[in-house]
């Protein structure tokens, strides 16, 4: 018996490698923002859970006219290091939020101490 194929799911690539991420852009009338539907299916959590990490702020996301939860396409990402967060160190959400902080920090400042780095290699003459 030959074993049915599942049709790809939305914004995956046929590559199939397990990722949970859009790889592609998918047609909506705002191309750089996902539904709650959408990053819930994306990050492998129910939509109730991804409501409850925006409560805890967590996951930025905005509300339109109607109250719908709009998220950036790097939501699912942010969910992913969430979860990797949780079940990694065993992190209680509170303290994920001040991690996620932390981290975040971490990048602003190593990119601004690249940035001087090469802007300092620029400075220097080749004499």
């Amino acid at each position: 018996m030959r074993a049915q194929q599942r049709p790809p799911a939305e914004g995956i690539g046929p590559d199939n490698t397990g990722g949970r991420y859009p790889l592609v852009r998918i047609y909506r009338p705002d191309p750089y923002r996902l539904s709650l539907d959408s990053v819930a299916h994306h990050s492998g959590l129910s939509p109730d859970l991804v409501r409850r990490f925006v409560a805890l702020g967590l996951v930025d996301a905005e509300r339109d006219r109607l109250g719908r939860l709009w998220f950036r396409t790097s939501a699912p990402a942010t969910i992913a290091r969430t979860q990797r967060l949780r079940t990694g160190l065993s992190l209680n959400y509170a303290a994920i939020g001040l991690v996620l902080d932390l981290l975040d920090r971490i990048d602003e400042l190593e990119s601004a101490l690249r940035h001087r780095e090469r802007a300092a290699k620029e400075r220097i003459p080749w004499t």
